[in-house]
C-alpha cells in the first residue's frame, strides 16, 4: 500500500490564540524524512503529549503538526535492512510528536534505529498500554539493579504510583520479587495499587513538603521516582545506605533542593532516565523485558481503551492527575 496523498490524524493548526486542536485530514507532507514508512495501528497519551497539546512548553514552528511520542503499526515500506513490509514495530520518542510528526496519525515515518519489534505475542494495542511511560519503568528498574538494589535489599519506593509510570513500576517491581511502597495522592485508589501489587500504600502528604533535616530516618532501599520537586528531596534524605533513586518524572515540580549530606554520609546515588530517547540497545533490552515481568492480568487492569476523538479530553484529565494507569489510543476508531 502507498502512502495516500492525505490521512486523518489528529493535528495543531497554528492560529492567533496559539495551537489549535483539530481532528481530519492532513497532507502527507507533514511527515518527516525516513526509512520506514509505518501504518498507526495505535498510540498513547503521556503527560508530555499532553504539554505538546496545550502548547505548554513547546514553540511549534511547522503547522498542521502531528502530537504523539509514541506509535505502533505495521511496516508499509523501508529501505532499512531490520525491516521490511508487514513487520510490527514501535515507537517511543527519539523527537516523534515533538520534533516532527507523530503517533496521532495514520502513517508515520521514522529511521529504522529507533524502531522496536513487537514483542513475541503481544499486539500493537499492548505495546501501547506500556508505551514510553513503560519502556521508562524497566529502564529505571535496570538502573536500580545495576545499583545492586536487589528485592533483599529492602523496600522500593514508587512516588507516583497511580499514573501510568508508577502503575507499571508497581506491576514489574512486585513481579521480579521486591516489596513495594506506592506512594499516591489518590488514596482510593488503594484496592488498585494493592492488586497491582503494591505491599503497602503511603499518602504523598508524607513526602511532598521536603524533609524537615538532611537525614531522615532509613525508610527505602531504592525509589522509582515519577514526581521530583520537594518529594524527591525527602526521598533523598530518607533511602538506606547506597540507596539509588531512578529520577524519571516531574510532575511535582522540574527544581528542588537538597542536601548533600545523603550522598555523602550514606552514599546515595540519583540516577536521571532518558524516558523520550537513550541509547537503542537499552530500549531493546528493556522491550524484552517487559512481557515477563508484566502479566496479561495486570496489565489488562492497569490500561483502558479510547480513540481518537477522544484525546482533547484526556488531555485535560491527565494534566488534572485524574487519568488512572494507562490509555491505548486506536486510531482508526
Amino acid at each position: 500500500m502507498s502512502l495516500p496523498e492525505t490521512f486523518q490524524a489528529l493535528y495543531l493548526e497554528d492560529s492567533e490564540d496559539g495551537p489549535q486542536v483539530r481532528i481530519g485530514d492532513v497532507p502527507a507532507s507533514v511527515l518527516p524524512d525516513g526509512e520506514v514508512l509505518i501504518r498507526v495501528a495505535h498510540s498513547t497519551i503521556n503527560y508530555k503529549d499532553a504539554m505538546m497539546v496545550k502548547g505548554i512548553g513547546y514553540r511549534i514552528k511547522n503547522f498542521p503538526f502531528i502530537p504523539g511520542i509514541d506509535l505502533a503499526g505495521t511496516v508499509e515500506e523501508s529501505a532499512s535492512a531490520g525491516f521490511k513490509p508487514g513487520d510490527e514495530v514501535v515507537l517511543n520518542g527519539y523527537g516523534a510528536g515533538e520534533q516532527f510528526a507523530g503517533g496521532y496519525g495514520a502513517y508515520a515515518r521514522a529511521k529504522g534505529e529507533w524502531l522496536v519489534p513487537v514483542p513475541d505475542g503481544w499486539t500493537t494495542r499492548d505495546t501501547m498500554a506500556v508505551g514510553t511511560a513503560g519502556v521508562t519503568a524497566m529502564i529505571s528498574i535496570m538502573e536500580l539493579e545495576k545499583g545492586g538494589i536487589t528485592p533483599d535489599h529492602g523496600d522500593v519506593l514508587v512516588t507516583g504510583a497511580s499514573g501510568g509510570l508508577g502503575s507499571i513500576s508497581i506491576a514489574m517491581l512486585s513481579a521480579m520479587g521486591y516489596r513495594v511502597v506506592a506512594a499516591t495522592g489518590r488514596v482510593e485508589e488503594t484496592s488498585y495499587l494493592e492488586f497491582l501489587g503494591a505491599a503497602e500504600i503511603i499518602p504523598r502528604t508524607e513526602l511532598e513538603g521536603g524533609p524537615d533535616r538532611p537525614l531522615m530516618a532509613r525508610r527505602w532501599a531504592g525509589c522509582v521516582d515519577a514526581v521530583g520537586g520537594k518529594t524527591l528531596a525527602t526521598v533523598i534524605s530518607s533511602l538506606d545506605e547506597r540507596g539509588v533513586i531512578a529520577s524519571c518524572g516531574l510532575t511535582g515540580g522540574n527544581n528542588f533542593t537538597a542536601s548533600l549530606i545523603p550522598f555523602f554520609l550514606r552514599g546515595v546515588r540519583l540516577i536521571g532516565i532518558e524516558g523520550g530517547h537513550g541509547p537503542i540497545e537499552e530500549r531493546r533490552e528493556a522491550w524484552s523485558r517487559i512481557p515477563g515481568a508484566l502479566s496479561r492480568e495486570r496489565l489488562k487492569a492497569m490500561s483502558t481503551d479510547a480513540a481518537l476523538v477522544d484525546l482533547p479530553s484526556l488531555v485535560d484529565d491527565i494534566l488534572a492527575g485524574q487519568v488512572r494507569g494507562r490509555i491505548a489510543i486506536d486510531i482508526n476508531r
